[in-house]
């Protein structure tokens, strides 16, 4: 089998085509011919009805053909000994299951089986040419994955009517991850970055951290979208599941925080205008308690001295001094931000890279490692 060209790998419908040159050689005792002393070396045959022909078929095709521009691409060759060389250019769409789980950090195995269709090993078994029997082309480019092994193996199957003589390739397949990097993951990590932008907005902007939020979040939406749109509906999560729905916590995330900074923002104002209010109503109070001391002056004036000799000495025997507890740092740092609503952005600045950061750790280190242990 020589493999000339892998033109797509479909993960949508989970195949794949292939463009190869199929042969296969037997020995039919009955075409045996005289080769006049060696200056006849074979016969070549078009028609491959004239001789008797193994009923190979491909297991895993959905669909194939033929090439017969400009003359068909078949020939058989019959040797003197009655060796038959068959050889045909054919191209397949193959079935490639694929588990999607670490997409698009996976690789993926696709088979090309080749088996018997009525006649059981008591008749008929296919075998492997020693030596090399699968040769790939050289320079063989494919946009998003990349031919990193293959291998040959038999799959005999037993069914009610006998055992079936089976032969497979295994193609390994690597997908390339630069650009799902560029494509997915740097565009996600740009919008969850620009959200965390309204965190250093004023308060008071309402419409821009609003327009922000809303912005970023239907961008990341859309994005996630796009990227199931191109891969099947399969039941488990997959890395890219994982990644996108982080990325959309943020940004979610970051949408919410603004609602809690705009509520902390209107309680801070309600709680300054309950202190001004109050201390209004003590000034007033204090403004009346020094009108009554003016109308009562002498009276008060007597019992001062009473009042200053005896309670007061008392007083001053039971003072208590109570040291100030010590700020640490970070009570010290934020204690510079006196509202609630602005200490809530200056957290949420350090917070949401820091565990956006952490994730990323998290992710790579996961994903990556059982990656490698796959390929062990």
């Amino acid at each position: 089998m020589y493999l000339r060209s892998i033109s797509k790998i479909d993960d949508y419908k989970m195949e794949y085509s292939v463009q190869l040159t199929f042969r296969e050689q037997w020995l039919d005792e009955r075409l045996k011919f005289n080769n006049l002393g060696g200056r006849l070396k074979y016969l070549t045959l078009t028609e491959a009805n004239r001789v008797w022909m193994p009923d190979l078929f491909f297991s895993n095709e959905k669909e194939g053909h033929f090439h017969n521009i400009i003359m068909p691409n078949v020939y058989i060759r019959i040797f003197p000994n009655g060796t038959v060389l068959y050889s045909i250019r054919i191209s397949l769409t193959l079935s490639c299951p694929m588990n999607l789980k670490l997409y698009p950090l996976d690789k993926q195995t696709c088979s090309l089986r080749m088996a018997s269709y009525g006649w059981t090993t008591d008749d008929l078994v296919f075998l492997w040419k020693e030596g090399d029997p699968v040769q790939v082309v050289k320079n063989l480019h494919l946009p998003r994955f990349t031919l990193e092994k293959f291998r040959t193996d038999y799959c005999n199957s037993k069914t009610n009517t006998g055992e079936y003589s089976c032969l497979k390739v295994d193609l390994l397949f690597k997908r390339e991850f630069s650009y799902y990097l560029i494509q997915i993951y740097i565009p996600c990590c740009m919008l969850v970055i620009v959200s965390w932008v309204s965190f250093w907005l004023d308060q008071g902007a309402v419409p821009a951290r609003v327009s922000l939020g809303v912005t970023t979040l239907l961008t990341m939406a859309t994005q996630s979208s796009g990227i199931n749109a191109s891969l099947p509906p399969v039941s488990y999560t997959k890395a890219i599941d994982v990644w996108t729905g982080v990325c959309l916590t943020f940004v979610f995330g970051a949408l919410l925080e603004f609602a809690l900074v705009n509520y902390a923002s209107r309680s801070d104002m309600h709680r300054e205008n309950m202190k001004k209010t109050r201390r209004e109503m003590e000034a007033a109070s204090m403004d009346a308690a020094s009108d009554l001391l003016d109308t009562d002056s002498n009276a008060t004036f007597a019992m001062k001295p009473l009042v200053r000799g005896g309670v007061d000495t008392k007083m001053r025997q039971c003072e208590i001094h109570i040291s100030q507890p010590r700020k640490n740092c970070c009570r010290l740092w934020m204690s510079k931000f006196p509202t609630r609503s602005k200490r809530i952005d200056v957290i949420s600045r350090i917070t949401f890279p820091l565990v956006f950061a952490i994730f990323n750790l998290a992710y790579w280190s996961t994903y990556l490692f059982r990656d490698e242990e796959e390929e062990k």
